[in-house]
């Protein structure tokens, strides 16, 4: 009987261990502690994609931060800084507006734009396009107070010269 509770503990103890080593090192955003953070993340999908691009939910380490895919194609951390007006792409999924950063292709850095706490997902677009990563997403954050939104070239507002 105490061969079997001590095998049991040890297996117990194996798959503890194993189940640690799949945790993916988020480091948590400045504004990670944001309740509203909390309930993205609280909400987070068990998996991104379909059919060969089904990424599974992985743990992470860090606070507001998930991550998908082994090895990891999608990390999210909420409470990242907002971005300013730029002249990045802007894409609007579920009614949520997403600055592309694509200058580190194959990953792009998505946030969300317009909205505190803003949202951040890094996606390897060589294992899933984010078309199949931010409707997911967009769900999630859509409850976040949107205070500004995109606009096109056309309807910004031009910066003054200086002269």
């Amino acid at each position: 009987m105490i061969r079997r509770l001590a095998a049991a503990a040890a297996l117990l103890l194996i798959l503890g261990l194993a189940g640690c080593a799949s945790t993916v090192s988020v480091p948590a955003a400045e504004d990670a502690n944001d309740p509203l953070c909390a309930d993205v993340t609280v909400r987070l999908p068990d998996s991104l994609g379909e059919g060969t691009s089904l990424l599974e939910r992985r743990w992470t380490d860090g606070q507001a931060t998930g991550a998908w895919g082994d090895p990891t194609a999608v990390i999210l951390s909420c409470g990242v800084q907002p971005p300013g007006p730029t002249t990045l792409q802007c894409v609007t999924f579920e009614g949520v507006d997403w600055i592309v950063d694509a200058s580190e292709l194959p990953m792009q850095r998505i946030t969300t734009y317009g909205r505190t706490p803003a949202t951040q997902v890094y996606v390897d677009t060589s294992v899933i396009s984010p078309s199949d990563v931010l409707p997911a997403i967009s769900r999630l954050v859509q409850p976040i107070p949107a205070e500004s939104s995109c606009v096109g070239l056309e309807d910004a507002t031009p910066v003054p010269d200086e002269g």
